[in-house]
């Protein structure tokens, strides 16, 4: 797995079994995602299909482009499809729509979903596996799922969401409307939310953890990475030789992380 953005500004990663390689979300310019494939050693023609999260524009910005470039079939729910489908036109025979919890095959991998709460059509987090090992994906969402939950449990590597310290957001600038949309069930995990999920995911059996969707505005990489350590290390993993933690860069490419 690699991130080729992470952050409020954009999102976008891939996931790959050396044969099979799939976009997760397309939340910058196409320019940049071709430009980070060929970083990983992977040209955009060989994508398998793009799993898209929901509709937002930081997850979905570089589609539309990326789809005039490449032959590529779009994987979402169908309030997330429809959703694209109104703004751009020309994309309704690519996609391949599924409900929360379902499950299909992308060559050799099989793709499962799971529902999040976001103030979107109909959001929904990712877990891939090859049958031996096992990625989640799960950002983008006010508060952790139950159906989400059962998703990640025993998941090798978690992408897990940190997009906020509290006490930045309160003392920050954005007006009330948007701190309370954020703090919703709706919204954001917060950092302290997002180390509950690892926490809990270490003991389920994650042992790789990357901090993912950090906001530029009410968040830093070391104050995510604390607050991820403290509460690892608060249900007894050692940090470094039960779990490796790390940070999705916001604007690079993150390398290949094993999962």
């Amino acid at each position: 797995m690699a991130t080729l953005a992470s952050g409020s500004s954009g999102n976008c990663a891939v996931v790959s079994d050396g044969k099979v390689h799939i976009l997760l979300d397309a939340g910058i310019s196409a320019r940049r995602i071709l430009q980070g494939l060929r970083e990983l050693g992977l040209e955009g023609g060989q994508l398998a299909g793009i799993l898209l999260t929901h509709e937002h524009s930081d997850h979905v910005g570089g589609l539309a482009v990326l789809c005039r470039q490449l032959n590529v079939e779009l994987y979402a729910t169908p309030g997330t499809a429809r959703q694209i489908c109104y703004r751009t036109a020309g994309l309704e025979d690519r996609f391949r729509v599924f409900d929360p919890g379902e499950a299909f095959a992308l060559g050799d991998l099989i793709v499962g979903s799971f529902a999040t709460s976001h103030d979107c059509a109909c959001p929904v987090g990712y877990v891939v596996t090859d049958g031996r090992r096992r990625l989640a994906l799960c950002t983008d969402t006010g508060k952790v799922t139950a159906q989400a939950a059962r998703a990640i449990r025993g998941s090798d590597l978690l992408i897990g969401e940190f997009n906020y310290d509290l006490d930045m957001l309160r003392a920050g600038s954005y007006p009330a409307s948007l701190k309370e949309r954020i703090l919703g069930d709706q919204g954001h995990l917060s950092n302290e939310m997002g180390g509950k999920l690892a926490a809990w995911a270490v003991e389920q059996g994650t042992r790789r953890v990357v901090l993912a969707h950090l906001s530029k505005e009410n968040n830093d990489p070391e104050t995510a990475r604390k607050a991820a350590h403290q509460a690892i290390e608060g249900v007894g993993a050692r940090i470094g030789k039960d779990v490796s933690v790390s940070v999705a860069p916001r604007s690079e490419n993150s390398g290949w992380l094993e999962v």
